[in-house]
């Protein structure tokens, strides 16, 4: 623990100090509670043991300062002329326990031991809830196509180290849930799993979201308060949408990625984190970084093993068995007794881009069986024009259409290989020369 010992009289402060020392806690001496109070205003520190008399400011005085300033230290007073009356005020003003002199040490040491414990416990209460807040459930991962078999090989095959993950796909792929299956198939999977929405905070924010800050740091910052990445030490922490980081912050970000070191808001103090780092965006970050619009070492630092999450549009074997999924689930959470899809229905579903991916399947599939007065759900069931009104469009000659779709194809094969050209010619039956001279014909960068 780190521990400030205040007392007046040298020799008592310099013997407690050093057998605090001597037991292995880091200790900071102070002769004076003004000079105690200008250290804990800079310093992060877990006890106080202040005598209780003292010429200006006094034992009470300290401990009403010290709460004031952050009411997680505990404080534990000495002295020499203690009464019960002291004693019943300083614990009512929230001191953690009063000793008399002549300092009994094997006592003292007893005392914080257990003060140590208590923090401990307190502090594994807090993390389990933003645990338990962050909690996953993994049955969703529904698939059958060898796409996405390739990414939970990947996904395993990397979760037993620490290092750095990037997860590429569109909205609504599931990156997030796949995040998650790293963490829960790591040795880490007994801590944290802190998911952060980059695109929900505000640029202003980002600072004292994820490194915390202290108390007075800026204007509403009445208390200290843990970032992200403190909570998710020695577990994992997801920055969904990383290409909405601030430039301005990402050189911040890096230092955390090489050193571990962060500061809170407010606090000159260097702390440390071991948490795993796991990103992801919709977003082509390597495009960003050659335009200068995100760091390009911080996104090297970040892709060390890239993950791309395929549409579903590009595994439509998978429909079926979600589909089944999600009716079964959603069944049970509306209180409905459909129990099955028509073959009709799921044959109009395969026709269908599914733009939002894997979550706007589920949405269509819970609207149509809020909505459907059978067991079964039907075409009628589905009331979205995009799905039932597959119509041909003929205001487009044959060679159009086709043209149109080979950019598609080949644009989509570009992003899921992250531009890597060897690979999206392989996805597409091409060799590296005949994709090279499509990407020249349909001006495709």
């Amino acid at each position: 623990m780190k521990i400030v010992v205040i007392d007046d009289d040298k020799n008592q402060r310099e013997n407690l100090g050093g057998f605090l020392q001597d037991i292995g806690h880091k200790v900071h001496i102070c002769d004076s509670g003004d000079n105690c109070i200008k250290f804990i205003e800079q310093e992060y520190v877990d006890l106080i043991i202040t005598d209780f008399r003292m010429p200006g400011m006094s034992g009470l005085d300290i401990l009403r300062k010290t709460k004031e300033i952050n009411p997680d230290i505990s404080v534990i007073i000495v002295t020499a002329f203690g009464t019960v009356e002291d004693a019943v005020k300083a614990m009512k003003l929230g001191a953690a326990d009063y000793i008399t002199k002549p300092i009994d040490l094997d006592e003292m040491e007893i005392k914080i031991n257990k003060l140590k414990e208590h923090r401990q416990l307190i502090q594994e209460n807090l993390v389990l809830k933003e645990h338990l807040r962050q909690s996953h459930d993994f049955s969703e991962i529904i698939y059958k196509s060898k796409a996405m078999d390739e990414v939970l090989n990947l996904v395993a095959r990397v979760s037993s180290s620490d290092t750095s993950v990037f997860i590429h796909g569109e909205s609504g792929t599931g990156k997030e849930m796949i995040a998650a299956a790293i963490h829960e198939a790591s040795p880490r999977k007994n801590h944290p799993f802190i998911a952060v929405n980059c695109a929900a905070i505000p640029d202003t924010l980002f600072e004292s979201e994820l490194f915390g800050h202290e108390k007075g740091a800026f204007t509403g910052a009445n208390e200290r308060k843990k970032g992200r990445f403190e909570i998710a030490s020695n577990g994992t922490i997801f920055l969904d949408e990383v290409a909405d980081i601030p430039i301005n912050f990402q050189v911040k970000l890096l230092r955390v990625l090489n050193s571990g070191e962060f500061q809170r808001l407010g606090s000159s103090q260097n702390l440390k984190t071991n948490a795993r780092i796991i990103s992801a965006t919709n977003k082509n970050l390597k495009e960003m970084a050659a335009h200068g619009e995100f760091r390009s070492d911080l996104y090297y630092r970040l892709n060390v093993v890239p993950i791309t999450i395929p549409p579903l549009r590009d595994r439509k074997e998978d429909i079926s068995l979600l589909a089944h999924y999600f009716i079964k689930k959603h069944a049970k959470k509306n209180k409905r007794h459909v129990k099955k899809i028509s073959s009709e229905a799921l044959d109009m579903l395969a026709r269908y881009e599914f733009p939002g991916n894997v979550r706007e399947l589920e949405n269509i599939l819970e609207r149509a069986m809020i909505l459907s007065r059978d067991d079964i759900l039907r075409p009628a069931d589905f009331p979205i024009d995009d799905l039932r009104n597959q119509s041909v469009n003929l205001d487009n000659t044959l060679t159009e259409q086709v043209e149109e779709l080979e950019m598609k194809l080949i644009r989509t094969a570009l992003a899921q290989t992250d531009y890597i050209q060897t690979k999206a010619a392989e996805i597409l039956g091409l060799t590296e020369r005949g994709l090279r001279y499509k990407m020249q014909k349909y001006k495709i960068k």
